[in-house]
């Protein structure tokens, strides 16, 4: 008889099983398992965050319902304290450098030039539960984590992100993830620090982000906006300028280059005071590339409402760690099996028909078309032939 694979089997094409075995072997990740391969575990997470499991309990049984199924995943039913443990001590950068390794074999585009690459950068907060509180305490607000994301509009994908605690400052964690040298990057108020904005100038970078409304500027030069920017009135002033004073008492000011300060009106009526390094782009050029920050903004809602970053399957920071790195794999996997087929246009909707369909013999080329009735079986009964 032939064999249909599972939807799920699909979806983990995409998988580089390979290298994913060489950051096993790298990081000593199955070193003395003897029940639950990290492989396994792998599977069972991104089971859970495709299916919407919320708990162990639930990854468990759901799992071993269908075991006969996972043989031709390579994989075995997890046991639930199993893989609680495995979530507890196997290293999450496991998970962190099999998504970079996705990241640049699912999308070579992102290695073009660097001058043509947008990146916006953006952190939501995650609430977690008291008994995280000894990682994750945060004064009266109770246990909480940030995943901060490096993002690209254009490929509509994270392509770094950092975890921390709550409490940890968002230019704290900005600073240890990579600079792209010549990349546009686009940020708001949380990533307010002059050294940082110093730091991208070096690298090459053009930086788009707002001023505080009592940031002092020294005036430069006034600069002529053109007839149809007056007209359309969304952009009330552009001039350069240069920032004066200190950081703080016996810090001096990085930013020792001219700026360009835009006065944007936004559909509120409130006026935003843009700063960016770029003295060449018109106005509102400039203007239209803050606006795309509702990209992440859009990318963190869909992630909160599609995947499982709400409700954590452990409450040790590695076990949180760990989720979310899957919870990126698992959003990757989304986009690069919506983007190999064309009868599903909406994320969205994919990705819940992916969690319909998950475990049933099914094609992602074939969700948005109704399952087709099972073949009709010859009968042994013997058939009565009149004459």
């Amino acid at each position: 008889m032939r064999h249909n694979n599972i939807l799920i089997h699909g979806l983990l094409k995409a998988v580089p099983w390979a290298a994913f075995e060489r950051i096993v072997e790298k990081r000593g990740a199955d070193k003395h398992v003897r029940h639950l391969s990290t492989k396994s575990q792998l599977v069972a997470l991104l089971h859970a965050q495709l299916s919407g499991a919320t708990s162990l309990r639930e990854i468990e049984a759901t799992l071993a319902s269908h075991e006969a199924r996972l043989y031709h995943l390579g994989i075995k039913a997890p046991k639930r304290s199993t893989l609680a443990e495995a979530n507890a001590r196997r290293p999450a950068a496991v998970f962190v450098d099999l998504f970079n390794v996705m990241l640049a074999q699912a999308h070579p585009g992102l290695r073009r030039s660097a001058k043509d690459a947008v990146r916006l950068i953006d952190s939501t907060s995650i609430s977690l539960n008291a008994l995280s509180n000894d990682w994750a305490s945060y004064e009266a607000h109770g246990a909480g984590a940030k995943l901060h994301v490096v993002f690209d509009p254009n490929a509509a994908t994270p392509v770094h992100f950092a975890i921390t605690p709550q409490r940890t400052n968002d230019v704290a964690a900005v600073h240890a993830l990579p600079i792209e040298s010549g990349a546009t990057y686009v940020f708001d108020l949380g990533y307010y620090e002059f050294g940082w904005w110093a730091r991208l100038a070096e690298k090459g970078c053009t930086f788009v982000t707002r001023l505080k409304t009592n940031t002092k500027t020294t005036l430069v030069a006034e600069r002529p906006l053109p007839a149809e920017a007056v007209a359309r009135g969304r952009v009330t002033r552009d001039r350069t300028v240069r920032l004066t004073g200190r950081l703080s008492y016996a810090r001096a000011n990085p930013i020792t280059f001219d700026l360009r300060e835009i006065d944007v009106v936004i559909d509120s009526g409130k006026t935003l005071r843009l700063v960016s390094n770029d003295l060449t782009s018109p106005a509102e050029t400039i203007a239209d590339l803050y606006k795309t920050r509702w990209d992440i903004e859009l990318f963190f809602r869909w992630v909160k409402q599609t995947l499982k970053i709400k409700r954590f399957l452990g409450t040790s920071e590695n076990a949180v760690r760990i989720q979310l790195a899957v919870a990126m794999i698992a959003f990757l996997l989304l986009r690069i099996a919506h983007k190999c087929q064309t009868g599903i246009a909406s994320l969205l909707t994919f990705a819940r028909l992916v969690r319909a369909n998950l475990m049933h013999p099914r094609s992602i080329h074939d969700l948005a078309k109704p399952e087709p009735p099972p073949p009709i079986q010859p009968s042994n009964q013997l058939a009565l032939v009149w004459p």
